[in-house]
């Protein structure tokens, strides 16, 4: 039975009608109930995750009017937003760090909305339930990652603490095509780009985009393999298994995008995105074998031009990643959100955010005059 009225927490996404949801995500798709609720159905999160949702919602009158994707978590895994340090300062005096509070996307470091609501008003009214829920639970903490300028300038004034970090994005400037967009860019970037195409392209590998309709079973089993491989290769163990792949795209058909590069008609390699009518979001990608250059190909240049050939306004990097730079994304200032519990650990993140702000601004300061664009005039 829905609640009729007032503040409550959703342990299950599938509970809240997928209509009502989603007129408050509107597009952002990692928002959207089926992507969220296809982690929570193919066992991605809740269980023994780590991640157990506690999703919060405001109701009125029966209606959903606020909501926002909310967790329990155990420890720090798949967040982009770094804070075991916090959590080793909290042990090394004997307090418990986990469990914690987190409004995220699960392992997605997608910027956006974070309070999803009707009005201004709602999306503030449910962040101060959230607030009052921090404050009584006893968890040590409280973080909302990525949320757009306007919530972090509410977190702020609602007392949370805000953290600066930086991703790469590339903008579309209304470009006719990819030697378009090139021709932006300095001699010594456009020299580094063509060349590094030239040997991507040495492979003899064709390249070709599918859909949620296009891929087949085979392809998505495929890809989660490269998926994988790649998680191998970094020592790490991979968050998403292959049930969640194929069900987004059944639930999602257009709103992902996979990229085989196949050899006499067996793929050897694949890059996964997202996609909504503004963006194309970089996420995975893997191969079978060693191909030089093919993953700067296939997750940047090959983004690029889908953007441009589609009118897309921009392609999301992904998180981190200063090495984008040079191949003509520019750094975006991103944000989190933090409410710590006890004053003592409050005091000392507070100071240590506020020189790692610092920081941020020197790096972007350095990032700008190190800028691949040609300057006016320049060749």
């Amino acid at each position: 039975m829905m609640p009729t009225d007032g503040f409550h927490l959703v342990s299950r996404l599938a509970e809240i009608p997928a209509a009502a949801w989603d007129r408050l995500a509107g597009s952002q798709v990692c928002l959207s109930h089926a992507y969220l609720d296809t982690l929570e159905q193919t066992g991605c999160v809740g269980g023994r995750t780590g991640w157990t949702p506690r999703h919060a919602t405001l109701w009125r009158s029966g209606e959903l009017v606020a909501a926002m994707p909310l967790y329990i978590k155990q420890h720090s895994y798949g967040e982009y937003v770094f804070d075991w340090a916090w959590a080793d300062a909290y042990q090394r005096h004997g307090l418990d760090y986990y469990p914690k509070w987190l409004c995220a996307l699960p392992f997605t470091p997608i910027p956006g909305q974070r309070l999803l609501g009707r009005t201004a008003d709602d999306r503030r009214g449910l962040l101060d339930k959230l607030l009052t829920l921090a404050a009584d639970s006893g968890l040590s903490s409280l973080h909302i990652l990525f949320p757009d300028e306007d919530e972090g300038q509410w977190m702020t004034d609602a007392g949370l603490l805000l953290r600066q970090g930086v991703q790469f994005h590339w903008q579309n400037a209304g470009y006719t095509g990819f030697e378009d967009f090139l021709a932006g860019l300095n001699h010594e970037k456009r020299k580094k780009i063509r060349q590094e195409r030239r040997r991507a392209a040495e492979h003899g590998l064709t390249l070709r985009w599918l859909d949620g309709h296009s891929a087949t079973a085979a392809d998505w089993r495929f890809f989660h393999r490269c998926y994988a491989t790649t998680y191998a290769l970094h020592r790490s163990t991979p968050y998403l298994n292959e049930d969640f792949f194929t069900e987004l795209a059944r639930r999602l058909p257009t709103r992902v995008r996979l990229l085989l590069a196949e050899r006499d008609g067996a793929a050897l390699a694949g890059a996964f995105f997202l996609c909504d009518d503004k963006a194309l979001y970089g996420r995975y990608w893997g191969s079978t074998a060693s191909f030089p250059f093919l993953h700067f190909e296939l997750c940047y240049y090959q983004a690029i031009a889908y953007c441009i050939e589609h009118g897309l306004d921009r392609f999301e990097g992904g998180a981190q990643g200063e090495h984008k730079l040079s191949r003509g994304l520019l750094p975006v200032l991103t944000r989190s959100a933090h409410w710590i519990a006890d004053p003592r650990f409050r005091d000392a993140v507070d100071r240590y955010l506020a020189r790692e702000t610092e920081g941020i601004g020197f790096y972007l300061d350095e990032l700008a005059e190190r800028s691949p664009f040609r300057s006016p005039g320049g060749s």
